[in-house]
């Protein structure tokens, strides 16, 4: 894998960089965002620090997620939930907080090209006309699609289809869209989704739930509409799919 290592701090970047290595990687160095950015996008994977010198490192994500698509994980000491979900939303695959162990991050970086690679169009369109909600048949028999708007959910598999194109949604993300899209319209209390989610014997506060529903959110843009009601819950909406019909000429 052809990494680029965004890392200021030479204490961090160089055992970092040996630890790679010794995984079979080929790493590039860059210390600054600028050096970042001129590095270009033709990486396999970048692991971006925030506290750069120069530019904040929430800037160069959004720089790179402009040009591409290339696969990014934050590796930084800022360990509050928002700057996690603030790196979410930007586009980050997934977000370290220092200090961990060489073997964790290699880990973490399998794990996102995993997904990534597992994100490929189904083999057929779920899109047949219909409203949200309908049930659209699969070859297998008894196997169904349940179609919301742009969003297919396979129940079955836990496959998640955005557009016809498959979305990776790590375990946890699938179980709350999945509860979510069960009862769209409805206002669902934050007790209510964490222990039907999280743990029915589940006490203590829900931090993490914004964090999930805000990754959603990201994922999926606006064909689905995650409504927060301060201090009761989220309420799910399906967009309507949009067709766009050539022009007569």
């Amino acid at each position: 894998m052809r990494v680029l290592l965004v890392e200021d701090d030479p204490v961090i970047a160089e055992p970092l960089e040996r630890g790679m290595k010794r995984y079979g990687h080929t790493v590039h160095r860059a210390a600054t965002g600028r050096e970042a950015l001129r590095a270009g996008t033709a990486w396999d994977m970048v692991l971006l620090d925030l506290g750069l010198p120069d530019i904040d490192g929430l800037d160069v994500c959004r720089q790179l997620r402009a040009d591409s698509d290339v696969s990014l994980i934050m590796i930084s000491a800022r360990d509050s939930e928002a700057d996690k979900v603030v790196g979410l939303e930007l586009g980050a695959d997934d977000y370290l907080v220092k200090p961990f162990l060489v073997r964790e991050l290699i880990a973490r970086m399998r794990a996102v090209q995993r997904r990534r690679a597992s994100a490929s169009p189904p083999a057929q369109d779920p899109f047949e006309s219909g409203r949200p909600g309908v049930v659209i048949e699969l070859p297998a028999p008894g196997r169904t699609l349940d179609r919301y708007g742009r969003v297919v959910l396979d129940r079955q598999a836990h496959r998640v289809f955005l557009d016809g194109a498959e979305v990776a949604l790590p375990p946890r993300e699938y179980a709350l869209l999945a509860f979510l899209t069960a009862q769209p319209d409805v206002l669902v209390t934050r007790e209510t989704i964490m222990s039907s989610v999280w743990d029915a014997n589940w006490f203590g506060p829900t931090r993490t739930l914004d964090t999930h529903v805000s990754a959603l959110r990201h994922k999926f843009g606006d064909a689905l509409t995650i409504e927060a009601v301060r201090g009761v819950g989220f309420r799910l909406t399906i967009s309507p799919r949009t067709t766009t019909r050539p022009s007569a000429s």
